[in-house]
């Protein structure tokens, strides 16, 4: 080998050595960022996991018990049977033919129905010592076989084995699976945060309207007492009563009761306003008015 040639070699050998450790570089890179991905994938999806939890104890939803799976059946193997290696016949156990000379030997399988007394080989004796026949396995090491994976068209026949999968293709769709379920989450937080009675009004509209409606009720009540003032069962002092104090009060009652009850988001923290001295105001208002109406409207009619 000349000198020209053994430095081209050795050009050759040192460009492929730097070739390869930028190769081996950029692999620890790569693994270096799936491993920051998984770990950033891990936190999210633990951060999600602590907030289902937060919303299923806000809505009242108690977290299910971890299902117990069974163990699948595994068949005689399973159930301490021995595993038998397909092999003759179940007339192998028997005796040779008669008048073929070889002795019997019992538990020894020999070749069924040949007539001149001559066996198989050692494929149709399994588990004979000295032949490279198939031994039987005991149960224990039957259980740590490998399993041979069959194919539905051909009995035997192993299956192909599946594609590796690319752990960046792995990542990417996980990642966008916790996107997802982010975006879900917040859908499920902004319905949260929304109560029962009437969810797309504001607070303090809510508070109006249900303190009007409690009112309107009262002032309801109080046209049945005004009527039955008017026949006589009710005198005029428990009349007064129930217009200037009663009824104005269990009005502000319900509507707090109420607000408590239905206007309560489920994810809101502490204790949402219930506007009292607007409640209180609005109550003692509507039923002496509707006292008054009721007087206007009786006038007029006469």
């Amino acid at each position: 080998m000349s000198f020209e040639e053994f430095a081209a070699l050795a050009r050759q050998l040192s460009a492929q050595h730097r070739a390869g450790e930028q190769h081996a570089a950029a692999e620890s890179a790569r693994r270096r960022d799936l491993h920051a991905a998984v770990d950033y994938l891990q936190q999210r999806l633990n951060a999600q996991g602590q907030r289902l939890d937060q919303l299923g104890r806000a809505i009242g939803v108690d977290q299910p018990p971890p299902a117990t799976t069974a163990a699948p059946d595994s068949g005689p193997v399973a159930q301490g049977e021995t595993a038998a290696w397909p092999g003759p016949p179940s007339g192998a156990g028997s005796p040779s033919a008669p008048g073929s000379g070889s002795p019997s030997v019992p538990g020894a399988p020999t070749a069924p129905g040949t007539g001149d007394g001559e066996s198989v080989g050692a494929a149709g004796a399994p588990g004979r010592a000295g032949v490279g026949a198939y031994p039987q396995l005991p149960a224990g090491e039957a259980r740590l076989a490998l399993p041979t994976a069959v194919s539905p068209a051909g009995g035997g026949v192993p299956a192909q084995r599946a594609a590796a999968a690319d752990p960046a293709v792995e990542l990417e769709l996980a990642r966008r699976m916790a996107d997802e379920a982010d975006r879900h989450g917040q859908q499920a937080e902004l319905l949260a945060q929304r109560p029962a009675l009437l969810p797309t009004w504001s607070p303090l509209a809510r508070a109006v309207a249900v303190y009007a409606g409690c009112g309107a009720a009262a002032g309801v009540l109080v046209l049945m007492l005004v009527l039955a003032s008017g026949v006589g069962l009710v005198d005029g002092f428990t009349l007064g009563a129930w217009i200037c104090a009663g009824l104005p009060a269990v009005a502000f009652f319900g509507g707090y009761l109420v607000l408590g009850r239905w206007g309560r988001p489920a994810m809101v923290a502490g204790t949402p306003p219930r506007y009292l001295p607007l409640g209180f105001l609005i109550c003692f208002l509507v039923v002496p008015m509707a006292y008054c109406a009721y007087l206007l409207m009786v006038r007029g009619l006469r």
